[in-house]
């Protein structure tokens, strides 16, 4: 089964790689048939940026970015709310939103209240300080019971469709955030299915410039290659989505991964 793309479209000023192009819902929504065209699945919708270091928002700042813009696309695919905050994500829901993309793993209540579906991402801390320290003694043992824990705690409340993810970015090194995507197979033999979100990340900034033997990080608008790269080798591992900014490139790779993994079915037999 092809592992599924979500494309990111952020309605905020101030998103690392995308902030301020999407703003004006006109523009935001011809960003997501834009996305649908070139593939995607679904469509996560933002409101607040979380990049490290990045201001909170107001309720109704977060409300006024995506609202319209859910209500909008809601009837053309299946959409999520990338949101913190359970008020936004209760009206994101009426709204038209079936998933809650959660980084703070706390909104299981309300998917189960709600009915649809929930992503648990592990983040340490808060975007504001995430990355001033970031420090664990075992990152994939204790981002992983950590999800385990609140994918149950889903499960128990009665939440139907629970997902986790490690968090790339989220109050991680980038030595942890590698240690994350080696092991990423632990977490896809949990059972539980596993979401992915490297796309333009910090990290691959800095990895890119390793490989240019340069000291600077690369740009986020210049980080394609390594996008597709660590979204590929974590579908690879078993990855279920992969939440992307260049949805076609994604979607390519995801239907590589697909025609590997038929092929060696194949063999197999």
């Amino acid at each position: 089964m092809r592992p599924l793309v979500m494309g990111i479209l952020n309605v905020t000023p101030d998103s690392f790689s995308d902030g301020g192009k999407f703003m004006d819902a006109a523009d935001a929504v011809t960003q997501a048939q834009q996305m649908l065209q070139d593939g995607a699945d679904m469509i996560d919708v933002g409101g607040e940026s979380t990049r490290p270091g990045a201001d909170s928002v107001t309720v109704d700042q977060e409300l006024a970015r995506v609202i319209p813009v859910i209500e909008a696309i809601s009837a053309l695919c299946p959409v999520s709310i990338d949101t913190r905050n359970a008020e936004v994500a209760k009206v994101a829901v009426m709204a038209g939103a079936s998933i809650i993309n959660d980084i703070s793993a706390s909104l299981w209540q309300v998917a189960a209240d709600t009915g649809v579906g929930w992503i648990a991402t592990h983040m340490q801390g808060l975007p504001k300080t995430m990355q001033d320290s970031p420090a664990y003694s075992d990152v994939v043992g204790e981002v992983k019971e950590f999800l385990l824990d609140r994918a149950a705690s889903a499960k128990a409340a009665g939440v139907n469709d629970v997902w986790i993810d490690p968090g790339f970015g989220f109050g991680k090194t980038l030595e942890q955030n590698l240690q994350l995507l080696v092991c990423l197979d632990e977490f896809v033999a949990t059972g539980i299915p596993v979401a992915v979100g490297t796309s333009r990340k910090s990290m691959l900034g800095a990895m890119l410039a390793l490989s240019d033997g340069t000291a600077e990080a690369v740009p986020a608008d210049d980080r394609l290659e390594g996008s597709v790269g660590t979204a590929t080798y974590a579908m690879m591992l078993g990855a279920q989505l992969i939440r992307v900014h260049d949805v076609k490139a994604g979607r390519q790779a995801a239907a590589v991964v697909a025609a590997e993994e038929v092929v060696a079915e194949q063999e197999a037999a």
